[in-house]
């Protein structure tokens, strides 16, 4: 298996494992969505909280130029850190929700 057959795998494993949390208030169900042929990984927040729409990326990982690119992360422990616990160096993450004048300061890859 070569190294993105990995990465995406090891993603596929974390989003599966955050979509088992379903949120306490309204009526929101956890929907993942897996596109292989593009290397982007998503789970998504859709339903209703009261009279309010819901329909958001929880977190949303995409496979390219041999890194895996965080666009979106809206959990409290950050995806970061799990994908690190999973053996992915931090020199193939990529912290893509911040301006590469940011990440220049992070411990992360900077693209």
């Amino acid at each position: 298996m070569d190294k993105l057959e990995r990465y995406a795998q090891i993603v596929k494993e974390i989003l599966t494992g955050n979509a088992r949390f379903v949120p306490s208030h309204g009526n929101i169900e956890p929907t993942l969505v897996f596109d292989d042929e593009h290397r982007s990984y998503q789970l998504m927040y859709l339903g209703w909280d009261g009279p309010r729409r819901v329909h958001s990326a929880l977190i949303h990982i995409r496979l390219r130029d041999g890194r895996v690119w965080i666009e979106a992360d809206g959990t409290e422990e950050g995806v970061a850190l799990t994908l690190q616990a999973r053996g992915i160096p931090n020199h193939d993450i990529v912290l893509a929700f911040y301006s590469e004048a940011k990440r220049r300061h992070m411990e992360f890859a900077m693209a």
